[in-house]
């Protein structure tokens, strides 16, 4: 069943797109479009929850008994409630001429000017006011200078941010030295005072199972502890190439994104970003930026105010079993190049489409989100050698990095027309390519699927160009029909596919000899 979760603000979330389990965002407490100008807080008063300055010591406390207070008594300083005001202007004057068509003395202006909104003018004709939007989120101090660390999301499109100390009382400005939406990380400055109090970051992953603190400002009610222990590592939940989370069971809500996790020590293990939840709520399944990962972004914005990273020029995916054997490898690993940009470093390198990456300066890469990492984290300009499958055997490529350019989207195309050719044994029918309005003018377009075939088990819908079929460009129907018998007759289990669907190339493993 496909999981709701509430919207949070006006902050949208760039989580679980590619996949039909949600996961939500932290950030947003409260979220107000005001027209015209901030008219105050709302929910309960601020005064009756902020946080404590600092808990004492349990007196009589048994020698045996175990606590987390000694801990939170020496982080809980450091970490901080972030409020962030956004104002979001339209290009429009502000002012009555906004109502169309009306002329002076018009009995409608007489209407509107009874009856309509602020002023006089109608909402629906409301345009160039400011709206002024508040958000709320956590983050923690990491220098007695005042550098905060806090998520991207909480901080998008500020125009003011205020940082509110421990004892729910102290609030310094800050502004925002730089961000990454890549890894939804985000650094601040206070632009006054000194000398704050602060943490640091683990050298260390915790293990699987380790205790672990998360605190932050849940709701906006003031600075909260939770406990838990580290669920799992390594985790994808679709937000972007470089998704290595670690999952806590730890509770954190809406408005603890930013906030940090600390291990026994009082170092910060984590940053909370996400969590998996059909209410909103924490059902004890958290994501945390690993800290290892959160170091070298936050470096990178101290110094230079933006993160830039590796860039090689192709669109990978993974090598799936039935990929692994059509292509002769021994092993499902590595990093299947479905599209090389022209002029990239890989094109130029010699990387070619339906090569496999298998490591990266000696390392191995098991999939394609290792890869990615491992070349962002290289940086611009570096060398690196790449350890490549082609045509059946290993070769080992030098590659200069590029810098990689802003995300572009790809757009779906689910252009179709008839077919002129079926092809029932793998359940779709094909035609030319240059046949079919909208499909373009290279490959063998698919004009029909039978959702209980092969191919739709493939994912292969109607739209989609076969370009390629085992290494060779297909023209026509029969092109491909002559792969896929010659790989019949041979007793290969699969045929690689090389296919087009709207902006998105990649390759599909059709089995052609299903093992018994």
């Amino acid at each position: 069943m496909d999981q709701q979760f509430p919207p949070h603000g006006e902050h949208k979330s760039r989580l679980g797109r590619r996949t039909s389990v949600r996961v939500a965002l932290l950030g947003s407490v409260a979220a107000l479009a005001l027209a015209g100008a901030l008219a105050g807080n709302v929910g309960l008063p601020h005064s009756s929850f902020a946080a404590t300055a600092q808990a004492e010591t349990t007196p009589n406390l048994p020698v045996n008994a175990f606590s987390f207070a000694d801990v939170v008594n020496k982080v809980r300083g450091a970490v901080v409630s972030i409020k962030v005001k956004m104002a979001n202007v339209s290009d429009a004057d502000d002012d009555q001429s906004d109502m169309p068509g009306l002329q002076p003395g018009d009995p409608l202006e007489r209407f509107f000017k009874r009856f309509g909104g602020q002023d006089g003018i109608p909402f629906e004709f409301r345009r160039g006011r400011p709206h002024i939007m508040l958000a709320q989120g956590s983050g923690f101090i990491i220098s007695p200078d005042g550098y905060v660390v806090t998520n991207d999301h909480v901080v998008d499109n500020a125009t003011d941010v205020t940082i509110t100390m421990d004892d729910g009382e102290t609030t310094y400005h800050a502004k925002v030295v730089g961000t990454d939406k890549k890894t939804d990380l985000a650094l601040l400055k206070i632009t006054d005072g000194s000398n704050f109090p602060y943490v640091e970051f683990s050298k260390t992953m915790p293990r699987i199972g380790d205790w672990v603190i998360a605190v932050g400002n849940p709701f906006g009610l003031g600075g909260t502890v939770t406990a838990g222990i580290v669920s799992a590592r390594g985790r994808d939940i679709g937000s972007g190439p470089y998704d290595d989370y670690l999952q806590i069971d730890a509770p954190v809500n809406r408005g603890n994104s930013g906030g940090p996790t600390f291990n026994l020590q009082g170092q910060v293990v984590g940053i909370n970003t996400a969590i998996y939840s059909p209410t909103g709520g924490s059902v004890g399944i958290g994501f945390d930026i690993p800290a290892d990962e959160a170091q070298s972004v936050i470096e990178a914005l101290k110094t230079k105010g933006k993160v830039t990273r590796g860039w090689i020029g192709v669109e990978i995916q993974p090598v799936t079993p039935d990929i692994a054997d059509s292509l002769g490898l021994k092993a499902d690993k590595g990093a299947l190049i479905a599209d090389t940009q022209p002029d990239s470093p890989a094109a130029k390198a010699g990387v070619k489409t339906g090569d496999v990456i298998l490591g990266v300066d000696g390392e191995p890469v098991e999939g394609p989100r290792e890869l990615a990492r491992k070349i962002a984290a290289l940086g611009p300009n570096a060398q690196a050698s790449l350890l490549v499958w082609h045509d059946g055997a290993q070769k080992t490529v030098s590659v200069k990095l590029g810098t990689l350019p802003n995300d572009q989207e790809a757009k779906a195309d689910t252009n179709s027309g008839s077919g002129n050719s079926g092809y029932d044994n793998f359940g779709m029918a094909l035609a030319p390519a240059d046949s079919v309005p909208g499909a373009g003018s290279q490959g063998v377009v698919i004009t029909d699927v039978d959702p209980d075939g092969a191919a739709a088990q493939k994912g292969l819908k109607v739209g989609d160009v076969i370009l390629e079929a085992g290494g060779k460009s297909v023209a026509n129907p029969s092109d491909v029909s002559n792969v896929l018998s010659d790989a019949k007759k041979e007793g290969r289990k699969a045929v690689l596919l090389r296919v087009k669907s709207g902006d998105d190339t990649h390759f599909v493993a059709l089995v052609i000899n299903p093992a018994s």
